[in-house]
């Protein structure tokens, strides 16, 4: 399957090696393809993502990440997902599932981080505002990246990740990729877009769990 993922920093960089070693076709969008050596964030450099993936993965703009994509993936800091996702242009995202990783985090004062957006509005229902002709579904942004992609690093995969978003047929799509990608067995839909306030609003307690656990190697399962 041909995956375009905008943001190339920790999480876009885990997520593309995942997908490539899984034998997807991966472009991995950033805002200066041509900087390979650069480090990115939390990340390493692009040149030595290429390598990583047995130089299958590739590096581009997010315009030709977005248009490379079955699938396109979001994996930007939240801060500057709205304007990474125009420059990557809504034609190329139109009638596409958009996986929506982002957390609308602000590390302006330090950490803690505090939230740029809560209560009333989320992140996930700016992205699909500004975006109606896609179809966005928020995952995976309660939990560290190792996690994401492979849940059997905590307690053997027996913990829950959920999806929020407002067609029913994309979040069936995107609880199968979860399952087939990166092997999650518990998916929990949680209903429509504005349910992401929810997952959103994990992270304040995410980061002070981090804090007293002094780990990130974590994360949440719902016993009922």
């Amino acid at each position: 399957m041909k995956i375009g993922i905008i943001g190339s920093g920790v999480v876009g960089q885990t997520i593309g090696a995942k997908l490539v070693e899984r034998g997807e076709d991966v472009v991995l969008g950033t805002r200066s393809p041509q900087k390979l050596e650069d480090k990115r964030g939390m990340g390493g450099s692009l040149g030595e993502w290429v390598k990583k993936t047995n130089n299958k993965g590739r590096v581009a703009t997010f315009q030709e990440a977005a248009r490379h994509g079955e699938i396109v993936i979001n994996a930007t800091a939240g801060t500057g997902s709205v304007e990474a996702l125009k420059a990557a242009g809504e034609q190329n995202l139109n009638g596409k599932i958009v996986i929506d990783i982002s957390n609308p985090l602000d590390f302006s004062k330090g950490m803690p981080p505090s939230l740029t957006v809560c209560n009333t509005d989320s992140l996930g229902e700016q992205v699909q505002r500004a975006f109606p002709k896609a179809n966005i579904v928020k995952t995976l942004n309660t939990m560290t990246t190792v996690i994401m992609v492979d849940p059997s690093q905590v307690a053997g995969g027996d913990h829950h990740v959920f999806v929020s978003g407002n067609d029913a047929a994309a979040k069936a799509r995107v609880t199968e990729l979860l399952k087939r990608w990166f092997g999650w067995r518990d998916v929990i839909d949680l209903g429509d877009i504005t349910t992401a306030r929810g997952t959103e609003m994990i992270l304040p307690i995410w980061v002070r769990l981090w804090g007293a656990l002094g780990t990130p190697m974590f994360n949440f399962k719902v016993a009922r």
